[in-house]
């Protein structure tokens, strides 16, 4: 079974700023939630079926920078694999608000983040 990429993440120490960057940089709309603390959901503009993202505040310098989210059926079992890989639980499965399902984040051997999202 395959695990396509389905989100982005970008998170900054200063939010604003990068979302009016990307926005104005590559045209996407951003929609900034005040009740999320200011994270926006990323409308890229390509299309139904295109991938989708937000840009938010990061929580400090370990987890600022750019995730990618890959869709699995067991958040569990692909951390469990992870670690036998050589990478490391960084943020356990977790609720996502709105009903949009649960996320992990995890380190590769090189210490790079992936997201997890099921």
């Amino acid at each position: 079974m395959a695990h396509p990429v389905a989100f982005f993440e970008v998170l900054s120490p200063d939010h604003e700023r990068a979302q009016k960057f990307y926005a104005d940089l590559f045209g996407w709309t951003v929609d900034a939630d005040p009740g999320m603390g200011g994270y926006g959901l990323v409308d890229t503009g390509a299309g139904e079926g295109a991938i989708g993202g937000g840009i938010g505040a990061s929580e400090g310098p370990a987890d600022a920078g750019t995730t990618i989210y890959v869709r699995v059926p067991d958040l569990d079992a692909a951390l469990d694999r992870a670690v036998a890989l050589g990478g490391e639980r960084l943020v356990p499965p977790t609720d996502l608000p709105g009903g949009y399902g649960r996320f992990a984040v995890l380190a590769d051997p090189d210490g790079n983040r992936v997201g997890l999202w099921a």
